[in-house]
């Protein structure tokens, strides 16, 4: 249950999107302490809920090196791990702070900050191999959790599997090949909490959806 290195879901020294690369390269020289490499998957490498998200932020994941830690977007996540017993604490602040998940992992469709976070089609197909490598090694009956439309997407590329039989929509599941089960959420970003996009009560809806689904299995 630590910070996953699986050089098969993940490479500190990739450098496929050159755009990406000098991106990076740019915000290192801005921000000397930040982590500004792709950011590793988190949690538990025997996961049975596997949350994908969009792309670091460029002062949250991009600077912890941690997926949703440092910015807005881990508030509500972090929170909802804690209270459905996937972590053992509802904060995450920085990688030394002692949070561990159990049974959850936290990756991202793409592993690096993207310009105005922002990746082009062709990013994040470069990093699709990544996820699609993370998904095949879930054992049947574990659930996806997709933070908004981009990582849904990119869940279905890495499975072959095409939006219009999947669409898109805030909490349906989706039954997936090899046993598993995709849900989608609306993403827990600022703009989508602040304005009620997505509450609260919505998200615990979501997690009330995946308990059933891993008790049942």
């Amino acid at each position: 249950m630590s910070e996953m290195a699986n050089t098969v879901w993940y490479d500190v020294g990739c450098a496929r999107c050159a755009r990406l690369a000098r991106h990076l390269e740019r915000i290192r020289n801005e921000h000397p302490g930040y982590h500004c490499r792709p950011v590793p998957p988190f949690g538990d490498s025997a996961a049975d809920l596997l949350v994908v998200g969009l792309a670091p932020g460029k002062h949250g994941a991009n600077a912890s090196g941690r997926p949703f830690t440092g910015d807005h977007a881990g508030i509500m996540l972090y929170k909802m791990l804690f209270r459905y017993g996937f972590s053992n604490r509802g904060v995450s602040q920085h990688r030394g702070d002692g949070l561990r998940l159990r049974r959850a992992r936290i990756t991202n469709a793409v592993k690096c900050l993207p310009p105005e976070n922002r990746p082009l089609t062709c990013e994040i197909h470069n990093c699709n191999p990544y996820l699609a490598a993370e998904i095949n090694d879930l054992e049947a009956g574990s659930a996806v959790l997709v933070l908004g439309r981009i990582a849904h997407a990119a869940v279905l590329k890495a499975l072959n599997l095409t939006l219009a039989r999947h669409p898109f929509a805030h909490g349906r599941r989706h039954d997936l090949p090899a046993g598993l089960y995709m849900i989608d959420s609306y993403h827990c970003s600022r703009y989508n909490t602040q304005t009620r996009r997505l509450t609260e009560a919505m998200f615990e809806q979501v997690f009330d959806q995946i308990q059933s689904l891993l008790k049942r299995n």
